[in-house]
């Protein structure tokens, strides 16, 4: 683990608050490890009022901006709002639309974490004069051979790693994650042994953030201006082509679905791939959704620490098992292909020790060694 300065310096620290109980939970840990607490919580897609914000009256998803400030007064800190919606819509919401018109499947997640809650974080941990930044995620950080890493949370179940991989060596080692070391469970022990008896029995949200209702075909609709002219109806077929039936627009469909088709086959039908150009969704039985093999465009390279004799694995999914490479390769032909068609300066393939289910264009491919994160991309 890190070292980071003793807590008798009294280091500052920018903590991301979301009103919810892993973020005032860190809140507390931080403190009596001695941390000089600043609280911040941002607005990423609503539209409250500045006004609203002054009176501090809960409407939309001021309750839980509210809820934040309330906890930091009541532990004694300072706390600031920020307004980062315009970036927040820039980096985030126009991927989101732009991944799915393009028949692939985002992780906002990601992109969040990375360009929003890290890099603009920083930026405010500067203004602020603050050593560091610390969130609620469920990760930890690890040194190994003068390189930091970032490291799965003692509580696997609630491991966020997933989330995270696009960080930098640069942003971890500003980095605090009070949660890695403690199960959910004794995250929400604590919140009641302080009096947080009401956040430790709070249901947590599943939902994209910026779609509240889970309605993300809706959302498109919302945001997309020419959305009838470019998502209309089109042809189910088969992995060998056959026109199977009439489907509603391709970018009502992800991979890996089977409810909500409309139509009847006879037996089990899952959506296999989508072809966003040609406006078609391939449909196919569970086995076809198994690969041995993905492409996938690298961002993050692998860390040094790859060169030791324990083997990689990789996750496609955040509930997914961590599955072994069997051989990471790089295929000069495939990459020239896709470079061109892609736009991609580089494309890198992954074959597997066994069949992973449900290998999805537009999600991550997270590289790991033992419980360390050395690397990733996104799944084309």
């Amino acid at each position: 683990m890190i070292d980071h300065p003793s807590p008798i310096a009294k280091p500052r620290v920018l903590l991301g608050m979301s009103g919810g109980i892993d973020s005032t939970v860190s809140a507390m840990l931080l403190l009596e490890q001695g941390y000089e607490v600043v609280g911040v919580t941002f607005r990423t897609f609503d539209s409250i009022k500045e006004s609203c914000i002054a009176k501090e009256k809960g409407c939309c998803t001021i309750d839980s901006i509210m809820e934040a400030k309330h906890n930091a007064e009541r532990m004694g800190f300072e706390h600031h709002i920020v307004d980062f919606r315009d970036t927040f819509r820039r980096c985030v919401i126009q991927n989101f639309i732009d991944e799915y018109m393009a028949g692939r499947t985002p992780n906002p997640c990601v992109l969040c974490n990375s360009h929003i809650k890290w890099g603009e974080l920083m930026r405010v941990a500067d203004e602020y004069g603050c050593d560091y930044i610390a969130t609620g995620h469920y990760a930890r950080i690890a040194e190994r051979d003068g390189h930091v890493y970032l490291r799965t949370a003692a509580d696997t179940r609630k491991d966020q790693t997933y989330f995270l991989w696009m960080l930098t060596e640069e942003q971890l080692r500003r980095t605090i994650f009070p949660l890695g070391e403690y199960t959910k469970d004794q995250v929400r022990e604590i919140a009641r042994q302080h009096g947080y008896e009401q956040l430790s029995v709070k249901k947590e949200s599943q939902e994209i953030c910026f779609i509240p209702d889970d309605d993300y075909r809706a959302f498109l609709r919302a945001n997309v201006p020419d959305y009838n002219e470019r998502v209309h109806a089109g042809d189910y077929v088969d992995k060998d082509g056959n026109i199977l039936g009439r489907h509603q627009g391709y970018a009502n469909y992800t991979i890996g679905q089977r409810k909500g088709l409309g139509i009847a086959l006879g037996q089990r039908a899952f959506v296999t791939h989508i072809d966003a150009e040609k406006n078609q969704v391939t449909l196919g039985t569970n086995d076809d959704l198994y690969a041995t093999e993905l492409h996938f465009k690298p961002i993050k390279e692998l860390s040094p620490i790859t060169d030791n004799l324990s083997p990689l694995t990789a996750k496609v999914r955040y509930r997914s098992k961590a599955v072994e490479i069997k051989s990471p390769i790089t295929r000069n032909e495939v990459n020239r292909a896709l470079a061109a068609e892609n736009n991609q300066s580089q494309i890198s393939s992954l074959i597997f020790s066994e069949p992973i289910w449900g290998i999805t264009p537009g999600q991550s491919v997270v590289l790991y060694q033992d419980d360390l994160v050395v690397g990733g991309g996104i799944i084309i």
